[in-house]
């Protein structure tokens, strides 16, 4: 099966994606990352096929952020979002934070 079509069914119904990323932010600018955050968080959401983000701060690593984000489709987000001008707004709210750039990766609907 390919991923596409995983990614759309799983078991007959609509899946949902799942955006995972580890946000490693620059050096002592975690209170600033979580405000740019809080003020971008209604970018996305307001994104068609978007269902709700999660962000959680490390316990270990100081400044070390999980992004979770659920999606309807892989397209929602990757299409959808990032091809939109929230998306550019977004990014100038937070990438500058992130050293390295993370990895973003989808998962399908648990088996």
């Amino acid at each position: 099966m390919e991923m596409s079509s995983l990614a759309v069914r799983q078991r007959g119904k609509p899946a949902m994606i799942l955006e995972v990323a580890i946000l490693n932010v620059k050096s002592g600018q975690g209170a600033q990352f979580e405000a740019a955050m809080a003020e971008a968080r209604p970018l996305i959401a307001a994104t068609p096929g978007f269902q709700r983000i999660e962000v959680r701060p490390c316990v270990e690593t100081t400044d070390r952020y999980l992004l979770l984000v659920w999606w309807n489709t892989l397209e929602d987000h990757t299409v959808g979002f990032r091809g939109s001008d929230r998306y550019q707004e977004w990014r100038a709210k937070l990438h500058h934070f992130y050293d390295p750039f993370p990895l973003v990766e989808h998962y399908a609907a648990p088996l």
